[in-house]
């Protein structure tokens, strides 16, 4: 559809678009795995939260299993897209790591140069690296740099060693490994992809474009540029090169691309979803142009650390909540939430049934802490 063809389209319509998509209303996907495929790429430096996001858009999923899906490969974790972990399907990793992995050491290229991580430097760490983990080893990173000064390699430790092990995840060399109790470690991709389809599309840029498009409508290019880390110049010639096989319409200056297959969801119908959104979602996260908007009196001052998830009700953003896990005789989850003064007794009475549902999925007894508490 080109933009003349294009119609307008309102921002409630948008974002209830957005939690149809992403399944955070209607029916959830069978796996979490199913969750990884849609969003094709799922921000996860903060691990237990990333798991979460799966969790909530997948059907009768529990932590336990999702982290026994990872360590047996069907789920991927490495450095793609951006200078950050992200979870990914074995199927995709090799094409979206062609398509953005020179895009991230051009973003990276400053700490190389601090760091000394220069082309020799990286590839003598890979070659290590690859010995090391051979035969379906699995090493942590600070196991992995006592092996690399134990074979003479100079100062692998801190910022150093984090963007020497990066640089061979993004060359394809190593990917993360099944857990081992709360640490990750590190293995090589060539063996958790053993035996494993892969997908090569013709045109892995102008399908990455596609592929966010389809998890995450209806969204912009310039969200797509940001997400991606690509320019936009590269990320409109990609648009440009599937538009015929994606819907859009304006809203006010913008145009926004959805997937004509996507589920949709009325403003009304969603207006009834509340939900505990973890650090780092991809839905706060993927929309810095228009997103949901923030409630009045909203708890969070714009210039604190965002180290707290979000509430969405609705169409709209009405506070912060954090999680704390404590294990006993009976492991519990406490809740502290901060609410905008407006929201009302039956969204505060959703959120304890949001927390109902986390417990559920980690296993766990819900405890709320005492509203408003921080």
């Amino acid at each position: 559809m080109t933009p003349d063809e294009t119609a307008a389209l309102d921002g409630d319509t948008v974002l209830a678009r957005r939690l149809a998509t992403q399944r955070l209303v209607g029916s959830p996907l069978p796996t979490a795995p199913a969750v990884a495929d849609l969003l094709t790429c799922v921000q996860a430096q903060e691990w237990a939260h990333a798991v979460w996001s799966l969790g909530m858009r997948s059907a009768g999923s529990s932590h336990d299993g999702i982290v026994a899906a990872f360590d047996a490969g069907d789920l991927l974790r490495t450095h793609l897209l951006r200078p950050t972990w992200h979870l990914v399907a074995p199927a995709d990793i090799g094409w979206i790591l062609g398509a953005t992995a020179e895009r991230v050491h051009q973003k990276n290229a400053g700490m190389y140069r601090r760091e000394g991580v220069d082309a020799a430097t990286a590839a003598r760490a890979g070659e290590l690296m690859a010995a090391l983990l051979e035969g379906g080893r699995a090493l942590t990173r600070t196991e992995i740099g006592e092996r690399l000064a134990a074979a003479g390699l100079e100062a692998p430790v801190g910022m150093r060693l984090t963007y020497l092990v990066m640089h061979a995840e993004l060359e394809g060399l190593i990917v993360s490994g099944p857990m081992r109790g709360q640490q990750h470690t590190y293995a090589l991709l060539a063996e958790r992809l053993a035996g494993r389809p892969e997908s090569t599309p013709d045109d892995p840029v102008a399908e990455l474009w596609r592929r966010f498009v389809v998890g995450h409508g209806p969204t912009s290019v310039r969200d797509f540029a940001r997400w991606s880390s690509l320019t936009l110049t590269v990320a409109r010639a990609a648009a440009g090169r599937v538009a015929d096989r994606l819907e859009s319409a304006m809203i006010g200056e913008e145009e926004l691309w959805w997937d004509p297959d996507a589920p949709d969801a009325e403003p009304a119908a969603a207006r009834e979803a509340v939900r505990l959104l973890p650090l780092y979602d991809e839905l706060p996260l993927s929309y810095p142009r228009l997103s949901f908007p923030l409630a009045a009196g909203h708890p969070h001052p714009p210039d604190d650390d965002l180290r707290w998830g979000s509430v969405i009700a609705g169409l709209g953003n009405v506070g912060v909540w954090r999680r704390t896990i404590v294990d006993g005789r009976r492991r519990t989850v406490r809740v502290s939430a901060a609410l905008a003064p407006g929201t009302t007794a039956r969204q505060r009475a959703a959120v304890d049934t949001e927390l109902g549902r986390l417990a559920a999925f980690l296993d766990a007894e819900p405890v709320r802490e005492e509203w408003n508490r921080r």
